[in-house]
């Protein structure tokens, strides 16, 4: 196989909802991994705000994923697209994967209606206060105010493999209102090691609506974003958020593109959490 082209390429949306929806991603499976300098090219080639790389390595599969920009440590939803690549190559069943921030899993099955669920291990996650400087700076770039925050989940840098900045908002027609610069995203995420910036409200305790700001990819939104909702999963769970064990994300309906994600929460502090979802092939 060659890497001069896309046409090896698996074009999977992941957390899907029904047959419409969720996030597009680019998934490669070869025998051994193309250079950094091809898959940087295939990524932009492809165009998603994701690609993810696999190949077996002993008894694991390595996995890299990158943007039309850039490398990125994690992403969430290629690897549920990764997941149902894997699941109808090779069958339902665990996969074991490395990635750059460590190891990971994906579980994946085919419903009788022939869709594929996948359900990805997350890192291990942790969280901490969020910059009074980088706070402000966020806040101006979305034409947000304090008095726009619910103070119930305090601005906080949640990370499940990457830093996510998260910014929960009292309203829901403010989130449907998110706008910014891509220029200026793409700078303040650079500067301050962000992977996306998560706007998001609580419609109950257990079920969420979220934007994802993604500048550092080169998007200016995510329809669905696995990394960030383990992350948010995470936080949450250090806050003692009522979270009743698991939390569902809407996300993507204001693009048009719906998404559905599910999160378990285990108890213990840190432990990865269980972000799942439907996944469909594009056409």
């Amino acid at each position: 196989m060659t890497f001069t082209d896309t046409t090896q390429v698996h074009r999977i949306a992941a957390f899907s909802e029904a047959d419409a929806g969720g996030n597009p991603a680019g998934v490669l499976v070869a025998d051994s991994l193309p250079g950094d300098t091809e898959m940087q090219a295939i990524a932009e080639a492809v165009g998603y705000s994701e690609t993810a790389f696999a190949a077996p390595e002993g008894d694991h599969w390595r996995v890299r994923y990158f943007a039309p920009q850039s490398e990125v440590d994690f992403c969430g939803h290629a690897t549920i697209a990764l997941g149902a690549v894997l699941t109808e190559l090779n069958g339902p069943g665990r996969y074991d994967l490395r990635i750059n921030p460590g190891e990971i899993s994906v579980e994946g099955r085919i419903d009788s209606d022939g869709q594929s669920k996948v359900e990805l291990l997350s890192p291990s996650t942790h969280s901490r206060p969020v910059d009074a400087a980088l706070l402000e700076l966020a806040l101006a770039m979305f034409s947000l105010h304090r008095d726009d925050l619910d103070p119930q989940i305090p601005p906080a840098v949640a990370n499940a493999g990457n830093d996510h900045l998260v910014l929960a908002l009292r309203e829901h027609g403010r989130l449907a209102k998110m706008a910014y610069d891509l220029e200026t995203g793409r700078r303040l995420m650079a500067q301050h090691g962000l992977t996306t910036i998560a706007l998001i409200w609580a419609e109950t305790p257990r079920q969420f609506h979220a934007r994802n700001a993604f500048a550092i990819g080169g998007v200016l939104e995510d329809p669905a974003t696995g990394a960030a909702a383990a992350a948010l999963a995470g936080y949450l769970r250090d806050l003692g958020w009522p979270h009743g064990g698991s939390i569902d994300i809407a996300q993507g309906v204001d693009m048009g593109m719906p998404s559905r994600l599910k999160v378990t929460i285990p108890e213990e502090p840190g432990s990865p959490v269980l972000v799942g979802g439907a996944s469909r092939n594009i056409s």
